[in-house]
């Protein structure tokens, strides 16, 4: 069963939005670093954008696939397809953040990891655009 908050329009799109905005400033702060040649303090920060994304949105994709993914599809079967894509989006977020940690390990921080965060972005944003047209207004 889900919790309350994810079943809700409003308190669902709080939950993307502040994650989302966090992971944005973020990214705003890697690239200025990785401009500013402040490499050492950009892998530093890389590791802190990682944890966000693992802490703040990987879990709450777990959360809505154990939860709200399953009561949708009980409730409404027409959705499974739209639900399969939901959760593929999830899937794409987790290899993302495996790439980026492995890159991290690897090579450091580089333009090529800030893109992946910026691809992470994007991916999150039609993610939830697409997910908050299932929930009821409430």
């Amino acid at each position: 069963m889900s919790g309350p908050g994810l079943k809700h329009i409003d308190s669902h799109s709080a939950i993307h939005e502040a994650a989302l905005n966090e992971a944005i400033e973020l990214n705003e702060i890697l690239e200025k670093l990785l401009t500013d040649a402040q490499l050492e303090k950009a892998l530093e920060t890389a590791y802190v954008a990682v944890e966000h994304w693992e802490t703040r949105t990987l879990r709450h994709a777990e959360s809505e696939e154990e939860g709200l993914y399953k009561e949708l599809a009980e409730e409404s079967p027409e959705l499974k397809d739209t639900i399969i894509a939901l959760t593929r989006d999830h899937d794409l977020l987790r290899l993302l953040v495996k790439e980026i940690k492995e890159m991290l390990d690897t090579d450091g921080f580089s333009d090529a990891v800030l893109q992946r965060f910026q691809a992470l972005i994007l991916v999150d944003l039609l993610h939830n655009e697409e997910e908050e047209k299932l929930l009821p207004n409430h």
